[in-house]
């Protein structure tokens, strides 16, 4: 079952895993499953996609039915509007059903350099590279701005990308969460959607962000659920050491693809040039997509975090644990050339964890890959796709 954001791409990249596909928004399809499921299925060759599942719920039991008697996997996939798991009564699926989670492309799919081996499993054997030519601080912007969806990012040049992404947005907070929660109010939902855009990549209080929508504490919660199902945006949450006292346990909350900081808000890469605080939000925000979608293909599972003491004294931008041992962590800069001094909360960490800290990275805006300290490097931000 692959769910995700609308518009990220999950019928088109399912469609080419599959020998044939059970359209269920069609009418006549609709109806041979509504009729009989079981012979519906079987008339398929598989393996079987079957879009907007949720048309149709019952052909769910047929899978099961299917799955019991013929474990083979693979045999089907599944994709489903925004809404299917929220408004249709289903089977859990528990030990039958794989639940996958499309993200954004990243640059390294745009780029056409998708079988490089993760970020973190060179990162971890120490073979990062910085590709050829590195971009400046305009084009990262430039990057973050032409998003991971694919039809503005591959098939759109400004200004009809722009024009996609205002009414993707617009879509976003009109049909389809009207679709989910008819009640909500969709002017004080932007409202809400712009503060969060303000602070994407930071620990944000609920307060700051009800204020700014002019809703209750209730009100903001509902609507930061909503548009979390929506995959518009995403908390990353607290980490958590024993070794480590006194840790924030607050989530750092973001915005799935940068691009919409730039649309909601009404910003264009100029805004961004002149506004340090924005600059480094947007930076932050870019950087961890990129993590995001390199984090399910790397040799070893891994969990994104954030860190940050109480009071603020020491914070690392995002952390990820590999297996549940080893720790690689970093830091976001808006700068070409960062001095040791960037990398002080990272060398904070290493020296707290000891043998569990394997790597730490700070991420910047110039053309160098150099150490800063002991297991600390300053890379470019291509680094990642490099």
């Amino acid at each position: 079952m692959v769910a995700g954001a609308r518009a990220t791409g999950k019928t088109t990249t399912a469609f080419r895993h599959v020998a044939s596909v059970a359209r269920l928004d069609r009418p006549a399809e609709a109806a041979a499953f509504a009729a009989d499921p079981d012979a519906a299925l079987s008339s398929y060759e598989e393996p079987v996609l079957l879009d907007e599942w949720q048309e149709v719920p019952s052909v769910l039991g047929a899978v099961k039915r299917a799955v019991d008697q013929d474990g083979r996997p693979g045999r089907f996939v599944l994709t489903g509007s925004v809404r299917a798991d929220m408004e249709t009564v289903t089977w859990p699926g528990t030990g039958r059903v794989v639940r996958v989670r499309m993200n954004g492309m990243a640059v390294r799919e745009l780029d056409g350099n998708p079988e490089l081996p993760s970020f973190y499993d060179r990162l971890v054997t120490g073979e990062l590279s910085v590709p050829n030519p590195v971009p400046n601080l305009s084009d990262y912007i430039d990057l973050a701005l032409t998003s991971g969806f694919p039809e503005p990012a591959m098939n759109l040049a400004e200004p009809a990308r722009a024009r996609w992404l205002e009414g993707y947005v617009d879509q976003v907070l009109t049909r389809d969460v009207i679709e989910l929660e008819p009640r909500r109010d969709p002017a004080r939902l932007r409202r809400y959607f712009e503060s969060y855009a303000l602070n994407s990549a930071g620990v944000v209080s609920d307060a700051t962000l009800l204020r700014a929508a002019g809703v209750n504490r209730a009100t903001a919660l509902a609507y930061e659920r909503l548009l979390e199902d929506l995959f518009v945006i995403e908390a990353v949450q607290a980490w958590s050491s024993n070794r480590l006292r006194r840790l924030s346990r607050g989530a750092k909350r973001y915005v799935a693809d940068p691009s919409l900081i730039a649309s909601v808000l009404g910003l264009d890469s100029g805004a961004f040039l002149r506004d340090g605080d924005l600059l480094g939000r947007l930076l932050d925000t870019f950087v961890t997509a990129q993590l995001r979608a390199e984090a399910p293909v790397a040799g070893r599972r891994l969990h994104l975090y954030h860190l940050r003491e109480e009071h603020g004294r020491q914070e690392v931008d995002l952390l990820a644990e590999l297996g549940g041992n080893d720790i690689v962590a970093f830091e976001v800069k808006a700068d070409a050339a960062p001095r040791v001094d960037a990398a002080r909360h990272l060398i904070w960490l290493r020296d707290r964890l000891d043998d569990r800290f394997c790597r730490g990275v700070v991420f910047h805006t110039g053309p160098a890959l150099f150490e800063l300290s002991e297991r600390i490097v300053a890379a470019p931000i291509c680094s990642i796709w490099g």
